[in-house]
């Protein structure tokens, strides 16, 4: 009897956009590799109960992406259900989702990360910060370079702007170079990406519209600096616990050796995301990729 999975997709985030772009291919790819499919768009959690007390899915595919899709709020969630769900659990998800605590724990296992600053917004606005520019502020838990800003002057600081005053940003330095990124699939990296957007900064557009940005893939790099890039993927994917998929962001500017950024614990599935194309780089199809996160499924035992 094949699997049932439901399909978690849409959410409350900034990136809801992102997850329904990308559900059409993850459904298509499971329903081809025979498993029972079906999708849910989570915009109530009553509903959503009502739907897995009515459907009893074997697995979850959480197709879910920013604040309560991969911060830990639905793994933990899910646990208490006791139903498996792929990626990252509650801990790693935290972890993973916290730029700041995640720059800790890589810079515990020897990771090179850059110098930053934690306020809220408020303080920010009010007394600035000892980061000299240029510098970056950005939300400490969001993803998809949503809220993203890059400080070169007083003017540009003047536009540093969030709704909440009370947010949690961080400002770090501005590392200029090439924007690097590594996949790390059950704890092996396999190749690195060079991002070359038209914009000059990765932002949301350059992210998810087809043609600003181009793949180089393998990145054209030295083969030292690409060889550090997949060990601090595989280190820091193994140091948070991370479940089959993760991926990490990167900044090498040719004089020194690669900075982390971040990591994303449930990285993009739309057809312009890194980690569907590195996979196949390595021989991975994007089906055997859904597969394997439904395979590698789990939940935290009680």
């Amino acid at each position: 009897m094949p699997k049932k999975v439901l399909l978690l997709v849409g959410g409350f985030s900034a990136e809801r956009e992102v997850s329904l772009s990308a559900a059409k291919d993850i459904f298509n790819a499971l329903k081809n590799k025979s498993y029972i499919v079906v999708q849910h768009d989570l915009c109530d959690v009553w509903k959503f109960l009502e739907v897995v007390k009515q459907e009893k899915p074997d697995v979850i595919f959480n197709g879910l992406y920013g604040n309560w899709g991969e911060d830990g709020e639905i793994q933990a969630m899910l646990d208490l259900l006791q139903i498996p769900y792929t990626h990252s659990g509650v801990k790693t998800s935290v972890l993973g989702m916290d730029k700041s605590l995640t720059k800790k724990i890589a810079a515990e296992c020897g990771i090179r990360i850059a110098k930053d600053e934690k306020m809220t917004a408020a303080e920010f606005a009010k007394n600035g910060t000892t980061i000299p520019m240029p510098y970056v502020v950005k939300p400490i838990s969001d993803g998809s370079s949503v809220g993203v800003f890059i400080v070169k002057n007083a003017e540009d600081a003047k536009k540093v702007k969030y709704e909440d005053e009370n947010r949690e940003i961080m400002i770090e330095e501005y590392i200029s170079g090439h924007e690097l990124t590594v996949m790390c699939l059950n704890g092996k990296a396999y190749a690195v990406t060079e991002l070359k957007a038209d914009e000059e900064f990765y932002d949301y557009k350059a992210k998810y519209t087809s043609g600003v940005t181009r793949h180089i893939l393998p990145a054209q790099i030295p083969d030292e600096i690409a060889e550090i890039c997949k060990g601090y993927a595989e280190r820091l994917h193994q140091a948070l616990g991370c479940n089959t998929v993760s991926r990490i962001d990167l900044r090498w500017d040719e004089k020194s050796l690669p900075v982390l950024l971040e990591i994303n614990t449930n990285p993009g599935m739309t057809s312009l995301s890194l980690v569907p194309e590195q996979a196949k780089y390595a021989g991975i199809s994007y089906e055997d990729l859904c597969a394997e996160l439904v395979e590698n499924a789990k939940c935290r035992k009680m």
